[in-house]
């Protein structure tokens, strides 16, 4: 298990942002394509009409309580990951290794809870988020498998943050890979193979994830890592977990609210189209997750130079890793916003062959991501509060797209529109729009004042 840590706080920031955010980005398309590969043999399963149209979907109403468990993960990788980047650059490791281990424990107890209150409200759960009696059935085969495997999700995607944040972004790398690839071999086998349809996509997904959280434990037990999961740390400090729990409420927000939105998605589509609009909306939420990766690949990959020199305050380096992730993120999203526009249909069979729903979800997913163009700048910018370690900027501005903004217009654009179910996916937009534009002026303000206390702070 070969890793090489890159150095943080000297060369150019330019090329070392991209060194990071490569294998990163790679990470997360990866990392994704676990529930997408999921899909897409399920999308695909005989008759696609039929049976593959509802597994679909039933599969799709699950995303809401999968986002949950992933969030929970985000809260203590994406709030304890910085603040070990920062206490790095100020050279205390151990300190870094005791936010470490302690995260890690509440890691596992987490999961144990999540495990065992998914499978007490698992059906109920289901049919809130937008299960029909034609796609309980599979909704229920799927989560029931994938609930068992919480402690492997959480432990793959909660740790392997803290080897990114070391600047091993190839072990990180290697981490979601290794899963992945045996998630898409096994998939065809256990779906088709074996003839356990759903219930094969969710085994096969459970068993990738439980080989790459034994990965990431071997190798931050090991002797290439720089911070090392020691026992004496492992017992948790409310000193210690309450500032990271403060710091990744905004990406925990930003993750489980995902599940709160869908509900609000799902039935009002219900309501308004059925399980066409439904089914549309998985494929969409779909989309969207797939092309926001490598947004929050570089992220990631930007994370551990702005915390790691934040922390060694130097202000010059995190001023210019904001810059080259400002442009390289509003590059992205405007290209990704292009192709949506000219070519919906390519992105849309990838998920689904029905003629009928396909058609349907042309007009839908040039409206529901026709504010992606101007969207990189709002996780640029929310995304470098949060490893700046500004736990209530980040925070209030996670609340105010998703909670302030978005689920109120869901319920009230169709109220001016006459074709009501198109004015639902309408809501994203707009939604997008106002929190960009709220999110640039925080940002402007709150920046220039941080950098002026470095820089303060050097002269001093």
């Amino acid at each position: 298990m070969n890793g090489k840590s890159v150095d943080l706080g000297s060369g150019p920031v330019g090329k070392l942002l991209f060194s990071l955010a490569l294998p990163t980005i790679t990470s997360q398309i990866v990392n994704m394509l676990y529930n997408l590969v999921d899909r897409v043999y399920i999308g695909h399963m005989q008759p696609v009409e039929t049976v593959g149209t509802l597994a679909l979907t039933g599969v799709g109403v699950c995303l809401p309580i999968i986002m949950v468990i992933s969030a929970f993960a985000a809260l203590l990788a994406m709030g304890g990951a910085p603040r070990a980047s920062i206490q790095e650059g100020r050279g205390n490791v151990s300190d870094s290794e005791e936010i470490m281990g302690n995260c890690f424990t509440m890691l596992v107890i987490t999961s144990l809870v999540l495990t065992v209150l998914l499978q007490l409200l698992k059906e109920p759960l289901l049919l809130t988020f937008g299960a029909s009696p034609d796609t309980i059935g599979y909704a229920l085969d799927y989560i029931r498998i994938y609930a068992m495997g919480t402690l492997f999700v959480q432990v793959t995607l909660g740790m392997n943050a803290y080897i990114t944040a070391q600047g091993f972004t190839t072990i990180g790398m290697k981490t979601v890979l290794i899963g992945a690839i045996l998630n898409t071999i096994l998939d065809p086998i256990f779906i088709f193979g074996l003839h356990m349809g759903v219930r094969g996509a969710a085994t096969a997904t459970v068993v990738s994830q439980a080989v790459s959280a034994l990965w990431v434990l071997r190798f931050l037990t090991g002797d290439k890592t720089k911070w090392r999961l020691r026992r004496q740390f492992l017992r948790p400090h409310a000193k210690v977990v309450l500032p990271c729990l403060a710091l990744g409420l905004s990406p925990f927000i930003m993750q489980s609210t995902e599940s709160l939105i869908a509900v609000c998605f799902n039935a009002s589509l219900l309501k308004y189209g059925g399980n066409l609009a439904v089914g549309t909306m998985t494929v969409l939420t779909s989309m969207m997750q797939f092309a926001m990766m490598p947004l929050q690949g570089l992220t990631q990959g930007a994370q551990p130079i702005i915390s790691f020199n934040y922390g060694a305050r130097n202000a010059d380096r995190v001023r210019d890793a904001f810059k080259v992730l400002l442009k390289t993120c509003v590059g992205y999203s405007l290209v990704l916003w292009a192709l949506v526009q000219l070519f919906p249909k390519v992105f849309i069979m990838i998920f689904n062959s029905n003629p009928a729903l396909v058609d349907y979800a042309v007009r839908a997913l040039r409206i529901y991501m026709g504010a992606t163009g101007i969207f990189g700048i709002q996780i640029a910018c929310q995304q470098t509060f949060v490893a700046l370690g500004n736990a209530k900027t980040s925070l209030f501005l996670a609340i105010l797209r998703k909670i302030v903004l978005l689920i109120p217009l869901i319920y009230i654009l169709p109220c001016f529109f006459a074709d009501k179910a198109f004015a639902v996916f309408l809501a994203e937009p707009v939604a997008d729009f106002l929190a960009v534009l709220t999110t640039a002026c925080m940002f402007r303000v709150q920046f220039r004042r941080s950098m002026a206390a470095l820089d303060a702070s050097d002269d001093a």
